[in-house]
């Protein structure tokens, strides 16, 4: 399978994989203009939409897809209250789209019902796990998006985390306030710098970059424990992922 990001709105990424036939998968499609120029530039054939949450910066486009292709099939969790859903998904479900299994994972946090999508080596993630960061907690608590992040981290290292915001170079920021002299956050935000230079995008990124410089997936690390004691008490992995969270909203 052949992945593109089609950029939308402000900062979104609407996610396509498409096959040696040209079909393809569109996940979060936020806006419809985008995607329905991608494919008639690209000749694609649409045959599902995959939906990660109910927000409308990820499903406003669904019906005009839907206008233009009746026959594509919409997945997406419970949470979502559109009639162009075909099949709600859940927690362990498998999808077999492409010739591939897509397993769906529940992801709450950034919203209760939150889902994400895993098919080797991709991972479509929404809004629970950006690359140097992790989303708002709209409606989830905090101790429900580290359990998502904790799930997210068993996949193989070499998964591709394919968020859906370019997020990445503020997200890294705030953690250099944290971790000024973290060698691997260092080199990784001259990188992001040189790109977003560029106008280019920073993601995919992997699930093994994220482990080093996401201090989201750091909770356990003793150099973040240190500077998080600075300020509090807290001590568990869990309590700290939350106090960066508290502390990321108003940074």
């Amino acid at each position: 399978m052949k992945l593109t990001s089609i950029s939308a709105f402000q900062d979104n990424y609407i996610w396509v994989l498409t096959d040696e036939e040209n079909k393809c998968v569109i996940v979060d499609p936020g806006e419809a203009n985008p995607i329905l120029n991608a494919i008639t530039e690209h000749h694609w054939q649409p045959v599902a939409i995959l939906l990660t949450h109910h927000h409308a910066d990820h499903v406003g486009g669904v019906r005009q897809l839907k206008e233009h292709y009746p026959s594509l099939a919409v997945y997406g969790p419970q949470e979502i209250k559109i009639p162009e859903i075909s099949q709600f998904v859940k927690e362990g479900d498998k999808l077999e789209l492409l010739g591939h299994e897509f397993s769906v994972i529940a992801t709450p946090g950034h919203t209760l019902g939150h889902v994400s999508y895993f098919s080797y080596p991709y991972l479509f993630c929404g809004d629970t796990m950006f690359s140097g960061g992790c989303g708002r907690l709209f409606e989830g608590t905090a101790d429900q998006m580290y359990q998502s992040f904790e799930r997210l981290n068993q996949l193989p290292p070499e998964t591709l985390i394919c968020c859906a915001h370019e997020y990445t170079e503020s997200n890294i920021i705030f953690a250099l306030s944290l971790l000024p002299d973290d060698d691997q956050i260092n080199k990784f935000y001259n990188k992001v710098k040189i790109l977003r230079a560029k106008g280019q995008s920073t993601l995919p990124s992997t699930l093994a970059n994220e482990r080093q410089v996401n201090i989201f997936l750091r909770t356990k690390d003793p150099d973040l424990q240190r500077k998080v004691k600075k300020d509090t008490l807290l001590q568990r992995p869990n309590e700290i992922f939350a106090w960066l969270r508290a502390k990321k909203d108003t940074f």
